[in-house]
């Protein structure tokens, strides 16, 4: 457990300006661990402004806890705080921890394609003060929307990945982003990344594509969907893993169609709940609400 020193715009508790940090912690439960936390936090002088916890079974179960708590000179006591829970958290608890100052914004890589929905709502909103990161690049397989995001001030990368081989590509792109970022986001990127890539880009991946899957695979599923009469159109976002559109579900989200729908009104109307899902998605991650638990989450929103 590290605390993250790159800093960006402080975060504050709500309503005031006061800075803030975030304590997430996750384990095996037992009686105390709350105690034992707040204690700490309240050793330091730490006021605790939002808490969420769960607890999947409270004999010997798995426990989650999110904890948004402010202190004077926060930078200043955010690593006296963390040996103090390393201590206390050693003695018997069965927890990982982590800590962070909210002012030190995650860095995103965002991938893009041809289309452009996705990525251009995640840099509106990050313009706008909506999404708590700091966007470190834009990387595409087409040059399509390069005007675009440098326009948003943004770096932009062109790496081609055309045939079957995808290695050259994937090889830049992890030079691209080694040390340089703290997820991935693939804003309707159209291509399948390899297990290799995977694990040595060694950060978190987002994806978004529609739900209709494991039905409609494949080019045209609005078409498809169209076809059988859908009465639903809806988005996933989840983490990404080798097994193709199957991690982790960070957030889904659906509206009502009618048989008087075109296909192209499907796909319009999935375009917009595929912008609403990941962006709260990549916020919730940014902002330390998502907890992994083998393929499944903990979402605290």
């Amino acid at each position: 457990m590290t605390v993250a020193q790159e800093k960006g715009v402080a975060a504050q508790v709500p309503g005031t300006r006061e800075p803030a940090a975030a304590l997430t912690v996750q384990g095996r439960d037992r009686p105390g661990i709350v105690a034992a936390l707040t204690g700490v936090l309240s050793r330091h002088g730490a006021n605790v402004v939002a808490l969420d916890q769960y607890s999947d079974d409270p004999v010997g179960g798995a426990f989650f806890q999110r904890t948004v708590f402010s202190a004077p000179d926060l930078p200043g006591v955010l690593p006296a705080i963390e040996a103090d829970l390393t201590a206390v958290l050693s003695d018997g608890f069965e927890l990982d921890f982590t800590l962070r100052d909210l002012a030190v914004r995650k860095r995103v890589a965002i991938f893009a394609s041809k289309s452009d929905h996705c990525l251009l709502d995640l840099l509106w909103r990050h313009r706008r003060g909506e999404l708590p990161v700091s966007v470190a690049m834009v990387v595409s397989n087409h040059v399509d929307t390069a005007q675009e995001v440098r326009g948003f001030g943004i770096p932009f990368f062109h790496v081609p990945s055309a045939g079957p081989d995808k290695s050259a590509a994937e090889a830049e792109h992890l030079r691209l982003l080694r040390g340089n970022v703290d997820f991935v986001v693939l804003a309707r990127y159209m291509q399948i990344l390899s297990g290799e890539f995977i694990a040595g880009v060694g950060v978190p991946i987002i994806n978004i594509h529609h739900s209709f899957l494991p039905a409609f695979v494949g080019a045209g599923p609005y078409a498809k969907a169209k076809e059988r009469g859908v009465k639903l159109v809806g988005a996933t976002a989840h983490y990404v893993t080798e097994d193709l559109d199957e991690g982790p579900i960070i957030e889904q989200d659906v509206v009502r169609v009618s048989h008087a729908d075109s296909a192209a009104e499907l796909q319009r109307r999935g375009a917009d709940v595929e912008r609403a899902v990941l962006s709260r998605a990549v916020a919730w991650h940014a902002e330390d609400r998502v907890f992994r638990q083998g393929n499944h989450t903990v979402v605290f929103t």
